[in-house]
């Protein structure tokens, strides 16, 4: 009599994992639910429209060579228009009505952050959001995984080797008087402080000012060599033209990835600027043959030349495909948090530094490699950087 009751205590134990493994969220016998929100229609729908396309070409070849571990991935993407509200808004059907598995290659700062608490609540891990701020991986949480140098590193490898490698003495910071640009002025505090320097000159500026002549002009008064820019696109080349038509040519300017953009290098008089890199422009002339094959790809799925948040996508989706293989059949939100743990010097076809995850590694990369403006195209300058 206990021998049988205990033959039908185990056989009710094993229905009931295996009834759990079949309720993870997301996950059928056939499918990987993931969710993305983005800006399609915002001021950073450049990235948002490129960076979900790419993830869905990527998924689809890896769909049409028999999935992941006998699963096809379906990738369902929401706008949030870069607004915080509609990001919360987009964030909730994702979590509530599709019941994602996982977001993927989310972007915004503010647009992660309002998402998190609900999102880490319903178990749904982040995944490599399109964000480079510390809070994509700080506090440590088991759900966050950022795969990239943060604004932060970029900074800090960008004055270590200007000062060390160029001999620059008198740095300064221009930037977005923003979340963003905190990023960029405490990279800046972190290096100069490591490296017994200060910071000369810093300037804010409002993301819609129009004319930077007077904060130009205060640091052109200051002395400064070296410029970090915490600026994106327009707050990038208008500041860097001004200064050069007002003939300060003694002085070099630095941006970080998100000044990182064919826009930026292919506005006129932008020869000379510098950004740091995470990843190679995706020219079609490409001399790497695998980026050469990629934007080949990517034009003829969608018509136009990839950009940099194509590359990004492609990455992601990449990526997370490599945690899921890692997971193994038996796909649980356990399993796929080791299979991503278990991710070690992961290379990307686009020549950017090293992945790596582990049990309290959430943060995948921190190096990135700095690149100029030559003839209205980023060149890579150096190897991939560190502080």
């Amino acid at each position: 009599m206990h021998r049988r009751i205990a033959m039908i205590a185990v056989a009710a134990a094993m229905a009931m994992a295996a009834d759990a493994s079949a309720q993870t969220r997301g996950v059928t016998k056939a499918e990987i639910v993931l969710g993305m929100h983005t800006d399609l229609s915002g001021v950073a729908a450049t990235y948002g429209v490129t960076s979900s396309n790419a993830a869905r070409m990527r998924f689809d070849e890896i769909n049409e060579a028999d999935g992941i571990n006998g699963r096809k991935v379906r990738l369902i993407v929401e706008d949030n228009g870069y607004q915080v509200p509609k990001a919360v808004q987009a964030c909730n059907k994702l979590i509530n009505r599709d019941k994602v598995f996982a977001f993927l290659g989310a972007l915004g700062t503010p647009m992660n952050n309002a998402c998190f608490k609900d999102q880490f609540a319903a178990e749904v891990p982040n995944l490599f959001p399109l964000s480079a701020a510390r809070s994509m991986y700080e506090p440590f949480n088991r759900l966050k995984f950022y795969s990239a140098a943060t604004y932060t590193d970029q900074i800090r490898s960008a004055v270590n080797y200007f000062v060390t490698e160029r001999g620059k003495k008198a740095v300064c910071v221009m930037y977005q008087d923003t979340d963003f640009g905190k990023e960029i002025i405490d990279g800046a505090e972190l290096q100069a402080k490591k490296l017994n320097i200060k910071l000369v000159e810093a300037a804010a500026h409002k993301p819609t000012d129009q004319d930077f002549t007077a904060p130009i002009t205060r640091l052109r008064q200051a002395g400064c060599d070296l410029i970090l820019m915490g600026t994106i696109v327009r707050d990038s080349i208008v500041p860097y033209v001004t200064a050069r038509k007002l003939g300060w040519t003694d002085v070099d300017f630095v941006g970080s990835s998100a000044a990182y953009d064919g826009v930026v290098g292919a506005a006129q008089g932008m020869d000379g600027f510098y950004a740091m890199g995470i990843t190679e422009m995706p020219y079609p002339d490409s001399p790497v043959p695998a980026i050469r094959a990629f934007a080949e790809r990517y034009k003829q799925r969608f018509n136009v030349d990839p950009n940099i948040g194509a590359v990004y996508g492609y990455i992601i989706a990449d990526l997370a495909a490599t945690g899921l293989k890692n997971a193994g059949p038996d796909l649980t939100l356990d399993s796929f948090i080791g299979g991503l743990e278990a991710i070690k010097g992961y290379k990307d076809i686009f020549n950017s530094p090293e992945i790596s995850f582990g049990p309290q590694i959430r943060k995948g990369a921190d190096s990135s490699f700095l690149a100029e403006v030559k003839g209205g195209r980023w060149t890579r300058v150096t190897q991939p950087l560190g502080f």
